[in-house]
Order: C-alpha cells, then sequence, then structure tokens
C-alpha cells in the first residue's frame, strides 16, 4: 500500500512510465541501481521493469532502506540487496553484487557503485550510469578531471527539474520532519545554524524560518552567504554560531564541518543533524571521544554527555536525517527526480553511440518537458508565446 500511496502523487512517473512500457527501450538490459530503497524509488524501478530492463537493487544509505519496501519489490521478482542499519561491510559486499551482474546501466545516489565500478572492476563496460545527487555529481567531475571516468554519466542532479525542487523543497521539508520525529521538540523561538547555502541548504533555512526558528547561516562562499544575509539571516562563522545554536543542520557535502572545537563551544540540550548524503559532516568520532557516558534516548536519537555536564544529541547517528529518522522527500518532489532518471537512461541507450566518457546534463527539452507535466498534474496552465513575440525575442532590431 505504501508503493501505491507513492504512485499516486507520482504522475509525471506515472505518465513517463506509461510510454517506457508501450516503448520498452531498456529490453534486454541489466540495471544496477544503488539507490535509498523507499516507496518512491520502489517505482521507479517498476517504471525501469516496465521498459523491460531487469535489475538488481542496492542501497545508498546503511539508514535509508524502508525495510517493508524492499520486501515487496523482492516478492515482485526484483533482485533487492538492501536491509535498514546493515553494517558498512554488507553495505558494500551489496554494491559489489549488484557490479558481478555486469549491469549495462547504473542508476546511483552519491557515486558508491560508481567510484566502485571504477576503482575494483576494470573487467565491467557499462553503457552508461546516471547520478542522483550533488556529491555524488561532485565525486564524478572529480574523476572526469582526473582523466579516471571511463563512461558517459547524465548528472540529473543538475537538471533544473530536479536540484531546483527535490534539493529545496524536498531537502527542506523532509530534514525538519526527521528532526521533529527524533526528538519532538518545538522549532518555534529555537536557532537553527544551517550549516552550507546550496539549494538544499536553502530549503531547509526558509523552512526552519517558517517553522519560527531564528536562523544562523555558516557558508564559506561569499555570494552564498550574501545571499543568506539578503533572505534575512545571520551569516556567521561556525565558531560563533556554535554557542549560540539549538539545533545544528549540516549540508555542505564536506567533512567536518561541525569538528571538536565547535563540539566543545556548543550549550546543553543542541541537536545535531546532517543532511548531507555521507556521514562525515559532523565529526562523530570526536563527539563520541569527547563524551562519557551516551546512551539511546528515543528512535533515532542518541545523548552525548561530556565531562561538564553538557548533553548534545547526535540525529540518526550523523546520516541523512531525512532518510535516517524519517520517510525521505515526499513523493510528490520525488516524481520530478525519477521521471528525470527514467528519461535519462533512455537517452543514454538512444545515443550511447555518440556520446564520451564525461559528464553529461539532461537536454533542457526533456527538462521542460517534465515541468509541463507537473504544472498540468498540479493544475496549472502554461502561457505561450505570440508569433509576434518569438519574433520579437529572437530578434535585434527593434529598440527604443
Amino acid at each position: 500500500m505504501r508503493v501505491e500511496w507513492a504512485a499516486s502523487r507520482m504522475p509525471v512517473l506515472g505518465a513517463v512510465r506509461k510510454q517506457l512500457s508501450t516503448d520498452r527501450p531498456l529490453h534486454g538490459l541489466r540495471v544496477g541501481a544503488c539507490l535509498h530503497v523507499t516507496s518512491e524509488t520502489a517505482n521507479l524501478m517498476l517504471a525501469l521493469a516496465d521498459a523491460g530492463a531487469e535489475i538488481s537493487l542496492c542501497a545508498s544509505n546503511p539508514l535509508s532502506t524502508q525495510d517493508d519496501v524492499a520486501a515487496a519489490l523482492a516478492a515482485d521478482g526484483m533482485e533487492v540487496m538492501a536491509i535498514r542499519g546493515e553494517d558498512a561491510e554488507r553495505y558494500h559486499n551489496h554494491i559489489v553484487q549488484v557490479l558481478r551482474r555486469r549491469p549495462h546501466l547504473l542508476v546511483d545516489d552519491g557515486g558508491d557503485v560508481i567510484s566502485s565500478l571504477h576503482r575494483d572492476h576494470h573487467g565491467i563496460s557499462p553503457l552508461g550510469a546516471t547520478e542522483e545527487t550533488t556529491t555524488g555529481v561532485n565525486r564524478l567531475r572529480a574523476m572526469a578531471r582526473e582523466g579516471a571516468l571511463r563512461i558517459p554519466v547524465v548528472a540529473v542532479n543538475d537538471s533544473a527539474t530536479k536540484h531546483l525542487f527535490d534539493n529545496y523543497y524536498g531537502t527542506g521539508q523532509s530534514t525538519l520532519d526527521g528532526i521533529i520525529r527524533s526528538t519532538n521538540l518545538l522549532v518555534a523561538g529555537s536557532t537553527v545554524v544551517v550549516v552550507g547555502y546550496g539549494q538544499c541548504g536553502q530549503g531547509v533555512a526558509v523552512r526552519a524560518d517558517g517553522l519560527g526558528a531564528r536562523v544562523i547561516v555558516v557558508e564559506v562562499d561569499a555570494v552564498r552567504a550574501l545571499r543568506a544575509l539578503m533572505d534575512g539571516y545571520r551569516v556567521l562563522t561556525a565558531g560563533q554560531a556554535a554557542a549560540e545554536g539549538d539545533i545544528f543542520i549540516t549540508v555542505t557535502g564536506n567533512r567536518h564541518v561541525l569538528a571538536e572545537e565547535h563540539l566543545n563551544l556548543m550549550k546543553d540540550g543542541a541537536i545535531l543533524a546532517n543532511a548531507g548524503h555521507f556521514d562525515v559532516e559532523i565529526d562523530v568520532k570526536a563527539l563520541a571521544n569527547l563524551a562519557v557516558g551516551r546512551r539511546t534516548v528515543r528512535p533515532n536519537l542518541e545523548e552525548f554527555r561530556m565531562d561538564d555536564g553538557r548533553r548534545l544529541f547526535l540525529v540518526a547517528e550523523g546520516r541523512l536525517a531525512n532518510l535516517g529518522a524519517a520517510e525521505g522527500h515526499p513523493a510528490d518532489v520525488m516524481d520530478l527526480s525519477f521521471a528525470n532518471q527514467a528519461l535519462a537512461l533512455r537517452w543514454l541507450v538512444e545515443n550511447h553511440g555518440s556520446l564520451t566518457s564525461q559528464v553529461y546534463v539532461l537536454p533542457t527539452e526533456l527538462d521542460q518537458m517534465v515541468a509541463r507535466l507537473k504544472i498540468e498534474a498540479l493544475g496549472g496552465r502554461l502561457e505561450e508565446l505570440t508569433g509576434e513575440q518569438q519574433e520579437y525575442m529572437s530578434g535585434w532590431r527593434s529598440g527604443t
């Protein structure tokens, strides 16, 4: 029922799935997917199966799997290797198992399966791959710069209908949802420190603001910091913000942005949550070393007691708070992202003969198609240019 409910909120993917089931562009192809195993992901996998693909699916985060969804897909005959709470060894073994199926196409979220392919499985040569998230795209572009990338990859994250909606609206809502579920605290009146002000950080900040929080932004990029100031937030260094925050949310894609020096400054009762893809943004090892005692006080919430009596609370082990402590992004916004994923795989198959080993962005016309389908599903109507307006916009002679 959970998968069916998500499907009812994903009309764009439903329309793409209908077309794929008719054309079957993935017939006879093996798809290896490393994604958060959620009800939304299940609908993408079912769409790819309808397109003719044989699928192997593993988790892209040890805490993000919804076990009932994994079981439902397995019962439907799909190969699923994902268990919520799996340890690092099993997590990486599942990635290896997916690659051993010698997939023709890869669907990644975070870059783990693609990096594993390039590092340890040189005899496997997929037609191409897609990448879902900012962290993974950053890794892929680094591989391309070093000349290490040996397959074409579509950066689905860079599609406008992905990062302007999934990253902003999805991350903002689902991260606050995870923190509230794990703590049951009142956000109103608290000071929320958002570390990182990209699309995801902006979404987190505006949601915290909307719930009545006082928002402080920590940012290393001058333009983004200026944007945060003009959006009405205070901009401080992590050291300055550490003593003021009640809730800290990291969303940078970088390592140890909240480190021991910041932990030592935090007030009693501070909540630490991460919304970045990997569990490296908060220095959890330093937090554990500083603690003289630790215990689980609520599901997905652990207390670390310092020797001076202060208590710091960590959400979902420092992993993705929105998936570790909640259900991830709403289906309504994943509708856009996963429609892009399905279209990107079709585009790779149709164009693989002319593609080289680099990072591509999905063509604008497909991005626009996804947006139009969502507008129609939401009851909106898109204006159209008249012939005169089209001529004016394409010319240069008219003026004052």
